[in-house]
């Protein structure tokens, strides 16, 4: 069960593996692009290739749905990339049903787990497997593999490694579960004890929203890296400039060890005109190496300079 792109990774992963895959569950064809054709999800794409039964179901508690899965028979149903299940459906194979999750569980709980990592700064996250229950990404945990993070890397391109990350542990996992080798343990009994297993010391990783998007400059030149870092490329953070919307992409930090007498206003703009474009922030600048206009094209900054006039 799974939409996205992540979750194909995981589904040609036990493809290879030998696994008999005996339906896919993806999202309904949505109209897309210009001409608002039917557009097939990436998971249901890469099923039809290799001739896969697919089920799209409109609503997961659909009688018909229910039917239709039921009569599949799976010993064990693996959710990627999905919705949220009800019980009926996570409770109906023997064997359960288990999630591959972008985060070292139980931390980053929520919708966006890799972007909230890299916008806090974490040096390192993971994938975890783990068995559904009713609240979300709540379940026993069967395996954990960590993944560094660079200090400059985007969100995009840890979800790329992630993804073949997550295939290989859920491999692993599937293998594990039929061999009966698999111990879950409880997320209670993962916390690190520095974290005194206190709900509020968890961190968590709710849905982005446009507001969160949007740049705060008086923060420090750290926190606004981090930020457009944890939002690339996709959705994109942003600010505004001369009256119109610029999403940065990519950053680089200048310091200021000591600040000057009168600096400027956080979020004001400094420019050569030619390969430099900075903001100021609460400790120095931060200057935009990617960035994209409001109704133009993404590029380098050198690019975007040789066209544009400040007034």
């Amino acid at each position: 069960m799974g939409t996205p792109e992540f979750a194909v990774a995981s589904l040609d992963a036990l493809v290879t593996a030998g696994c008999t895959i005996v339906g896919v569950v993806t999202a309904p064809d949505k109209p897309a692009g210009r001409g608002m054709k039917l557009a097939q999800s990436a998971v249901k794409q890469y099923a039809v290739a290799h001739n896969l039964p697919v089920l799209q179901p409109g609503k997961l508690k659909d009688p018909e749905f229910l039917e239709q899965l039921r009569a599949l028979q799976a010993d064990l149903q693996v959710v990627v990339a999905f919705r949220m299940l009800p019980e009926i459906v996570w409770n109906m194979p023997p064997m359960g049903t288990i999630n591959v999750h972008g985060s070292l569980l139980p931390h980053y709980r929520g919708a966006a787990p890799i972007n909230w990592a890299v916008i806090n700064g974490e040096t390192e996250t993971g994938v975890t497997t783990f068995q559904l229950k009713h609240e979300i990404d709540t379940g026993n945990i069967l395996l954990q593999q960590a993944i560094p993070v660079g200090e400059n890397e985007t969100a995009g391109e840890v979800h790329d490694r992630m993804k073949e990350t997550g295939a290989a542990l859920l491999v692993k996992t599937v293998k594990g579960l039929a061999e009966g080798t698999l111990t879950a343990t409880p997320q209670e009994v993962v916390v690190p004890a520095a974290d005194n297993a206190a709900p509020s010391a968890l961190k968590h990783a709710p849905k982005i929203f446009t507001e969160t998007c949007r740049i705060d400059f008086s923060k420090t030149v750290d926190e606004v890296h981090n930020l457009v870092r944890g939002l690339s490329p996709f959705p994109g953070a942003f600010t505004t400039l001369q009256g119109k919307m610029l999403k940065i992409y990519r950053t680089e930090k200048q310091y200021e060890p000591t600040l000057p007498a009168n600096p400027l206003p956080p979020g004001t703009h400094d420019t050569d005109g030619k390969t430099i474009l900075r903001f100021r922030c609460s400790n120095g600048f931060i200057k935009a190496t990617e960035l994209q206009l409001e109704g133009k094209k993404r590029m380098q900054v050198e690019e975007f300079l040789r066209g544009y006039r400040f007034e």
